[in-house]
């Protein structure tokens, strides 16, 4: 491995646990669940990008349905937001925050372990950005929301950024516990200056002229 396994272990259930609290959390908003489909949107948030990387790159099966912390800690993080549920107005920041850790630390897995399965540069940043958006993405569809991938100001760019430092670094033999940190917390900087000041992404310019209506072709 290009990595220190003990390094990428850490962050990868840092990231498993953040989401998995993350994800319930927010599907708890969107739509009234019971605890069984909290849980199970907690751990799709959580598992679901990692096994879309996993099926891709042919590592199968994938990491997070073999080794018991990762579904285990996706659980948790589903129970605890259903236990917290009654208290969600003053948890926004705290889920922000959790998005944030949880989108920064699954594009550098995402990304790292791309690349060390042989894939080129682009093709890995590319997966980084689906390990940290895909399973957010699949629980949003599930509870009929327009992802937020797609709609959020500044998401899948610091997920690009994040990704992208990542295999800059590897590709230059610079990559370590410091490298990883370094690109997970430009991820997670970038998402928290976006939510902050409300940045967002450039959106096609409005159109100018207003459509004829029935009333002006009379």
């Amino acid at each position: 491995m290009r990595s220190e396994p003990v390094t990428l272990l850490a962050l990868d259930l840092t990231g498993t646990f953040a989401f998995g609290l993350n994800g319930a959390l927010t599907a708890v908003r969107a739509a009234r669940l019971d605890v069984v489909g909290v849980v199970v949107l907690g751990m799709i948030t959580a598992l679901g990008g990692g096994i879309i990387r996993d099926i891709l790159i042919d590592a199968l099966p994938p990491a997070t349905l073999v080794d018991w912390r990762y579904y285990t800690l996706a659980a948790a993080g589903g129970l605890i937001a259903f236990a917290l549920s009654k208290h969600l107005r003053r948890l926004e920041q705290t889920i922000n925050v959790l998005d944030a850790v949880g989108l920064s630390t699954f594009a550098v897995i995402g990304s790292s372990k791309a690349l060390s399965s042989g894939l080129g540069v682009a093709p890995s940043i590319l997966l980084g950005v689906i390990t940290a958006v895909g399973g957010g993405t699949i629980r949003d569809t599930l509870v009929r929301q327009i992802p937020s991938v797609l709609r959020s100001g500044l998401y899948a760019i610091p997920a690009l950024v994040g990704a992208a430092v990542t295999v800059g670094t590897i590709e230059w033999g610079l990559y370590g516990l410091p490298a990883a940190l370094g690109a997970a917390s430009a991820c997670f900087l970038i998402r928290m200056i976006g939510l902050h000041f409300d940045l967002n992404a450039p959106e096609p310019p409005e159109t100018s002229e207003r459509e004829p209506s029935s009333e002006d072709a009379t």
